[in-house]
C-alpha cells in the first residue's frame, strides 16, 4: 500500500508543459491538423506518446489547447484591434498592418494557423475543419458588428453593406495569410493592406463634402 509520502512525491513530470505545447503549436501551424501525426508531435515536443496522452489527451484535445495558445501569443490581433480602436476602419487598418508583420515574423511558421490548418481535410477531420471555419466566421461577424456601429454613429454612409464589407476584410486577411505561406515578405503584405483600405467607404461627412465640392465645380 502506498504511503502518503509516496503519493506526494509521485513521479516528476520529465518535460516542461508550456514548452511542449508551443512546439505542438509550431507543428500544427507548419503542417496542418490532418498531416500532423502523433509521431510528429512527440518528436517535436520531445515526449513519448504516453506522456502526450497523459498531459494533453488525444490529438484533438491537444489541438484545442494549441488553438488557445496560438490565440494568446500569435493570433487574435484582428479582433483585438477592432475592439480597441474607436472606429471599425481604424481597427481594420491596424489589424492588416499587424497581419503583415505577424504572418512574416522571422523564425516561426508563415501565415495564420486558424486559416491554414484545415484547408484540405478528410471526412474524419470534418469536425476540426468546421470548428476553425466557425472561428473565422465569428471574427468576421465581430467586424460586421463594429461596422454597423459606425454606420449608426454616422462614421460610415447609411447605405454601407456591413456584411459584405466584413466579408471583404476576411477575404483580404485570408489572402495575406496564403501570400505569406507562398513566400511574400512583410513589405508586399503591407502594400496589399494599404490597397485594401482604399476600398473602405469614406465617412459620411467626408463624402458629403466631396459631393458639394463637385457640385460647386
Amino acid at each position: 500500500m502506498a504511503t502518503k509520502e509516496t503519493k506526494q512525491r509521485g513521479r516528476p513530470r520529465s518535460f516542461d508543459r508550456e514548452t511542449a505545447l508551443e512546439q505542438a503549436v509550431r507543428s500544427f501551424w507548419e503542417q496542418g491538423y490532418e498531416a500532423t501525426s502523433i509521431a510528429d508531435l512527440t518528436r517535436a515536443m520531445g515526449i513519448s506518446a504516453p506522456s502526450l496522452y497523459a498531459a494533453f489527451g488525444d490529438k484533438r484535445a491537444l489541438f484545442d489547447e494549441v488553438l488557445a495558445e496560438y490565440a494568446r501569443h500569435h493570433g487574435g490581433f484582428l479582433s483585438r484591434a477592432v475592439a480597441e480602436e474607436p472606429t471599425a476602419r481604424r481597427g481594420v487598418a491596424r489589424a492588416l498592418r499587424e497581419a503583415a508583420v505577424a504572418y512574416t515574423w522571422p523564425g516561426r511558421p508563415r501565415g495564420c494557423l486558424v486559416i491554414s490548418a484545415a484547408l484540405n481535410t478528410s471526412p474524419a477531420s470534418a469536425e476540426v475543419a468546421a470548428s476553425l471555419r466557425e472561428m473565422r466566421r465569428s471574427t468576421v461577424r465581430g467586424i460586421a458588428g463594429a461596422i454597423r456601429a459606425d454606420i449608426a454613429a454616422g462614421e460610415l454612409p447609411a447605405d454601407t453593406d456591413a456584411t459584405a464589407l466584413a466579408d471583404y476584410v476576411g477575404a483580404v486577411i485570408q489572402g495575406m495569410s496564403q501570400q505569406a505561406r507562398d513566400g511574400a515578405e512583410q513589405e508586399a503584405l503591407e502594400a496589399i493592406a494599404e490597397l485594401a483600405m482604399r476600398a473602405w467607404p469614406r465617412p459620411a461627412g467626408a463624402r458629403k463634402a466631396g459631393e458639394l465640392k463637385g457640385s460647386a465645380a
